[in-house]
Order: structure tokens, then C-alpha cells, then sequence
């Protein structure tokens, strides 16, 4: 099924799942106060939109939040409050600070007693959060070749529902989804981020992912 797709993040992130949904099928919109970040990206995708937070906020179905860790909660705010209730929030980001790493590992600017996605969740109580895409580098997010292995995608929220509909667009992209429960289950799966960076950072491996095993 078609959905209209809300793009909120303007970075490689936003720009590399606008072109994975336009792919599959779907209508896209990214948010942005300033049309030239995502000029390139319109040329190579003429079927996708642009228009501002509010605009995107009340025309999509579903809405990905790819920003910058630091300015999520600010990119949220900026769509009305009202036109995402009720709606599900893929929520890609990563509370990662502006300090370099040490040896490789990533700082963040939370703790493990609450997630960015937690803060998130409480300034729109009414949209349904479900973190994804936040635990792989952008160039295997959308139908990701690991050799016929399917690799796993954590994701967690509150909503049922929502968690249905992100599975489904995972399924479509190419990845096995692990349902890990409520939104305070984002305190483990933010973190993953940082280990998936370190043999980046440590050996500049970057062309790899996270796979679930099970007995």
C-alpha cells in the first residue's frame, strides 16, 4: 500500500529514506525551511516534494524524523502537535553529542535512564514513536546486500499498531524487524549506534550490520 511519507531531516539520512520510499512505492514530502539543502536531491527525484514542517506534518500518513540528534525535539515541534497525533513517527535519530569520539566510541548527550526517543514521546504524547534505522549507516538502510542474509532491525515503541506499520516498511526494505517492547527500551537500541561506529572509527569498516540469532 501506497503511504505519503513525511520526511523531517534534510541530511544523508532524510535524503537516502525519502529515495528508499519513492523506490517502494510511496509519495514523499521532506520538510525544510530552506529548499536549496535538498535541491540536488529533487532533480534525481522529480516524483518527490518538499514544503514546510507544518506542511509535511499535515499532509503525511507517516512521518520519519532522520535530524540531527540535537535538533529532533525541534523538528518535531515545528509540525503542529495536532497533525501528528494519531500518526506514526519512524524515529531514526541518535542523541549523539558534539565531542570527537575517544578510542572510537561515540559520546552522547543522555544517559541510560532515558532515551532521546523517551524525550521525544513526551514533547508530542500523542504521536506514535517507533525508533528504526537508527542502528546501521545510511548506505544499508534501504535493501541492504548482506549475501541472501537478511540482517535485524531493532525497533520499540508504545503503540502496537505503529510497530505493525513500521515491520512492514522494514519487510519492504529488506530487514528482519526485533520488537524489543515499550519506548524505554530506545535506552539499549540508541546505544547500538555507538558500536556500530566503532569498527568504523577504529579499522574504517563501515559495511556491516546487526543480526539476531535465535535457537
Amino acid at each position: 500500500m501506497s503511504r505519503k511519507i513525511g520526511i523531517l531531516g534534510t541530511g544523508m539520512v532524510g535524503q537516502v529514506l525519502a529515495s528508499g520510499f519513492l523506490k517502494h512505492g510511496h509519495q514523499v514530502m521532506i520538510a525544510t525551511r530552506n529548499p536549496d539543502k535538498v535541491a540536488a536531491w529533487l532533480e534525481k527525484n522529480p516524483a518527490g516534494r518538499v514544503g514546510s514542517h507544518k506542511e509535511v506534518g499535515a499532509w503525511a500518513d507517516m512521518i520519519v524524523l532522520a535530524s540531527k540528534g540535537s535538533a529532533a525535539e525541534a523538528a518535531v515541534r515545528l509540525c503542529d502537535a495536532d497533525d501528528l497525533a494519531g500518526k506514526t513517527v519512524i524515529d531514526a535519530t541518535n542523541p549523539i553529542a558534539d565531542a570527537p569520539p575517544t578510542n572510537g566510541v561515540l559520546h552522547y548527550f543522555t544517559t541510560l535512564e532515558e532515551s532521546l526517543m523517551e524525550q521525544l514521546q513526551k514533547a508530542n504524547p500523542k504521536a506514535h514513536f517507533v525508533k528504526a534505522f537508527n542502528s546501521v549507516g545510511n548506505a544499508y538502510m534501504v535493501d541492504p546486500d548482506f549475501g541472501g542474509i537478511k540482517p535485524t532491525m531493532f525497533i520499540c515503541g508504545n503503540d502496537a499498531n505503529a510497530k505493525k506499520e513500521v515491520t512492514a516498511i522494514l519487510d519492504q526494505f529488506g530487514w528482519e524487524s526485533e520488537d524489543m517492547g515499550g519506548v524505554e527500551a530506545a535506552r539499549a537500541i540508541e546505544p547500538l549506534c555507538i558500536l556500530w561506529c566503532l569498527p568504523g572509527f577504529t579499522r574504517n569498516q563501515w559495511s556491516h550490520a546487526f543480526k539476531l540469532l535465535k535457537k
